[in-house]
């Protein structure tokens, strides 16, 4: 029996207000907060429920933040605002005694760059506050750690080769849109790429490896290896790894787009001079292209995020790819959201769940393939999320 505060109004933060308010005898009570209060109570009409509340903050106000906690006085904030103010957040569970979790991880707002040593960092502060907190607790990062958990636990002795593949094959019927937060998106698949191989990190050109890679429902898409988060934590954790890496889908279009956007500095962090006031050109774009949370309503075809695994079992080498595929309409008419949305939003209600329920609960600060993978795999299917297994076959990779 818990009470939990949702950080954040966007696709995502609908998608874990629908998810906690079917868990009744879990989360007794549930507060929606954002800077933006309209956000929050059109998600708690859609809800349908009176168990959600809401509230105005500033996830960049200390101040604001503890002063809702106290007030609120929630078990666990469940953070999916934006990943600048992750440091912030967790500073205010501190303060007022409060498990946090989110589902991405520290950016400087100046800085296109993430890594998990900011919140890291914190690890000593939240094991002698007797706090837990769950870093990236969506699908990629989370389930794709979880996965990589799963397979160790059960299916190898030694994990060598690690792809974790994502594939959105979905059609919003827009010239160009982001499936979520444009600003971080578009930090995020332009910056350099980078994978772990023998030892060391290897850099790429943005988008320079590419090759097809045939998705389970889908077929064969053109897949970009990137830098993605979770690589830094599941090489840190998984020391057996030889080579880790990520890959992502993107059409023709979208690529060519994001070539026009980067040329022309509309990409750029750095604040420039317009008639009189400083203006920082990607937040700029951000307010004129479509909201990712209004392009559920027309989005057709699916998702398929998984884990490609190589490695030795019983002395022998042994190939695992485990996967979930989403479609668009089917969570849209659930929640209201895209599958974009709705597979990070679910993970994030799972994570909160058994953090409060005491399955996932340590003290410290602790990424998800740290924990026990069993329960979460469980909870999966329950929630929307099924997962399949495929076992000695040919990884592509």
């Amino acid at each position: 029996m818990a009470k939990v505060l949702i950080i954040g109004a966007g696709g995502v933060g609908r998608v874990v207000a629908h998810k906690v308010s079917s868990v009744p005898e879990v989360f007794t009570e549930i507060l929606l907060a954002s800077r933006t209060l309209s956000k929050c109570e059109a998600i708690a009409k859609a809800v349908g429920s009176d168990r959600v509340n809401t509230a105005q903050v500033n996830a960049d106000d200390r101040h604001q933040l503890i002063a809702l906690l106290k007030s609120f006085r929630p078990d666990i904030v469940i953070h999916v605002a934006l990943p600048y103010q992750d440091l912030t957040i967790m500073e205010a569970c501190l303060e007022t005694g409060v498990h946090y979790l989110d589902t991405a991880n520290y950016e400087p707002p100046d800085v296109p760059k993430f890594e998990y040593r900011w919140q890291w960092a914190y690890h000593d502060q939240f094991r002698q506050a007797g706090l837990t907190a769950i870093l990236g607790c969506g699908f990629d990062p989370g389930v794709s750690g979880v996965f990589t958990a799963y397979a160790a636990k059960h299916h190898f002795d030694e994990i060598h080769c690690l792809d974790i593949v994502d594939c959105n094959a979905g059609d919003h019927g827009k010239p160009f849109a982001t499936n979520f937060n444009p600003e971080i998106n578009i930090r995020e698949v332009t910056q350099k790429g980078k994978y772990w191989e023998n030892g060391k990190w290897i850099e790429t050109e943005p988008h320079q490896i590419h090759q097809p890679l045939t998705y389970p429902n889908i077929g064969p898409r053109e897949s970009y290896l990137i830098y993605h988060e979770e690589l830094e934590s599941l090489v840190k954790h998984f020391p057996t790894l030889k080579r880790a890496r990520f890959w992502m889908t993107f059409g023709q279009e979208y690529l060519t787009h994001l070539r026009v956007i980067q040329n022309i500095g509309m990409a750029s962090v750095k604040p420039i001079l317009y008639e009189g006031r400083e203006i920082v050109p990607i937040q700029f774009l951000k307010a004129v292209l479509p909201d990712p949370a209004s392009l559920g309503e027309h989005y057709a075809g699916e998702t398929s995020i998984g884990c490609r695994i190589r490695g030795i079992r019983n002395g022998k080498e042994k190939t695992y790819y485990i996967y979930n595929n989403c479609r668009h309409q089917d969570a849209f008419k659930e929640t209201g959201a895209q599958a974009v949305s709705y597979t990070t939003g679910v993970p994030a209600m799972i994570g909160a769940m058994l953090c409060v329920t005491g399955k996932w609960k340590a003290p410290g600060v602790y990424n998800t393939e740290e924990f026990d993978p069993d329960p979460f795999m469980e909870l999966l299917p329950l929630h929307g999320l099924p997962w399949h297994e495929l076992h000695d076959v040919d990884l592509e990779l």
